[in-house]
């Protein structure tokens, strides 16, 4: 668990948006056309900023579209990988040739050098 929690988006709307700016949550909801109650919870933190909820934000704020949805995004990451660090920490990576094949290394008799020549085809394939 994180000494330090990762903000949730909401807080970042009430600490360094509205209050800043003096805006009222009610004020920014008739604004950007959502109900009341959605600003509330967002910024209580019981609620995700949609990308509905994102979108208009970021037109509001003048901010770029990815904005609020990135913020969003960033801690629900954060908080899925400090919940499953364990659980991933047991999950053994596949190589590349690996997950082409479908088979373990420990059950492959492919060279070890078809790797890297499967690496350097796929990043052909994606220019």
């Amino acid at each position: 668990m994180r000494k330090v929690p990762y903000p949730h988006p909401g807080e970042l709307l009430l600490e360094e948006f509205l209050k800043p700016i003096g805006i009222t949550q009610y004020r920014l909801a008739k604004e950007i056309g959502v109900p009341q109650r959605r600003i509330g919870e967002i910024v209580t933190g019981t609620r995700a900023i949609t990308v509905d909820t994102g979108l208009r934000l970021s037109r509001f704020f003048g901010m770029s579209e990815d904005f609020w949805i990135g913020l969003q995004m960033d801690y629900d990451a954060t908080k899925a990988k400090d919940s499953l660090a364990k659980t991933l920490a047991k999950i053994k990576p596949w190589t590349l040739r690996e997950v082409h094949s479908g088979t373990p290394a420990s059950q492959s008799t492919e060279a070890d050098g078809e790797d890297s020549a499967s690496l350097e085809q796929l990043q052909t394939l994606q220019g």
